[in-house]
């Protein structure tokens, strides 16, 4: 067995001669690692990958426990790929714990691989197909929806204009003005006097009286009766959405000598993550 020349998926994504998104390569990274029955066997740390295409070799696996870790390799061969995590069908949690542990940068030794490849090995596998299969990315058949994603954008929805204008009404007040009148009183005189060479119509006599009043002068003012703030809220209102959106379903086509099932459609092995 020969040591190949891999580096950690990391490396390549932290120094972007690798980019998982554009090539489609299957980032495995901190997702859990479950094997036999679906039993959780650790977590996937990370990939010993082909520095020039980014191809899976080994799945760096921490079968540690809660206050522990351990890294062990593991052929991508061994895995089976979902949503969810890595499956390793084949492996128990005592046959993850016996493989060896792996340091990060070290150099995966062919003793090392050979002691690992007698736990992961099946008995009545030969070494050939072991090896051959070891190293082959499973094929994934994956079947593909669409997802409403929604995004929010602001957007001028509408302006208050805040101002003021004159409104004019008419306004009555009463005042109490005061005026002179004129009082003339008249006596009678019952002990009547002559008057020496009067006559009459010879002397006329006019009193004038000055009467005084108050008017009323009108003058305005201003007052502040009222001050107004503005400002504004936010107010959250629900929108209902609706768009078409698409889903990949599974179609099996019989071609050739395929058995069928009960309902007459072949025989196929469908197993969901």
């Amino acid at each position: 067995m020969t040591q190949m020349n891999l580096v950690r998926m990391s490396e390549l994504d932290r120094d972007h001669q690798l980019d998982l998104n554009s090539t489609g390569v299957y980032n495995p990274r901190d997702n859990d690692a479950y094997g036999a029955n679906g039993e959780k066997i650790g977590t996937v740390r990370d990939a010993l990958v082909r520095p020039t295409t980014g191809e899976i070799q080994y799945l760096i696996v921490d079968v540690g426990g809660w206050f522990s870790s351990k890294q062990v390799l593991i052929p991508v061969g061994q895995a089976r790929f979902s949503e969810d995590g890595a499956y390793f069908d084949g492996l128990t949690k005592e046959q993850a714990s016996d493989l060896s542990e792996y340091q990060d940068g070290q150099v995966y030794e062919a003793e090392s691989q050979l002691a690992d490849e007698r736990v992961l090995r099946a008995p009545d596998s030969d070494e050939a197909t072991y090896r051959r299969e070891a190293f082959t990315t499973p094929d994934t058949l994956k079947l593909l929806e669409e997802r409403l994603m929604i995004h929010k954008e602001r957007f001028v929805a509408g302006s208050v204009d805040v101002g003021k204008r004159v409104e004019t009404r008419q306004q009555q007040v009463n005042v109490e003005l005061e005026r002179e009148e004129v009082v003339i009183e008249r006596h009678a005189v019952t002990d009547a006097r002559p008057v020496e060479g009067a006559v009459l119509g010879a002397d006329s006599q006019t009193l004038r009286v000055d009467l005084e009043a108050e008017r009323a002068n009108v003058s305005k003012q201003t007052f502040v009766t009222e001050e107004v703030t503005v400002g504004k809220r936010e107010v959250t209102d629900t929108q209902t959405v609706s768009e078409t959106v698409g889903k990949e379903v599974l179609e099996v086509t019989k071609s050739g000598d395929v058995q069928l099932d009960g309902e007459g459609q072949p025989r196929t092995e469908e197993r969901k993550a």
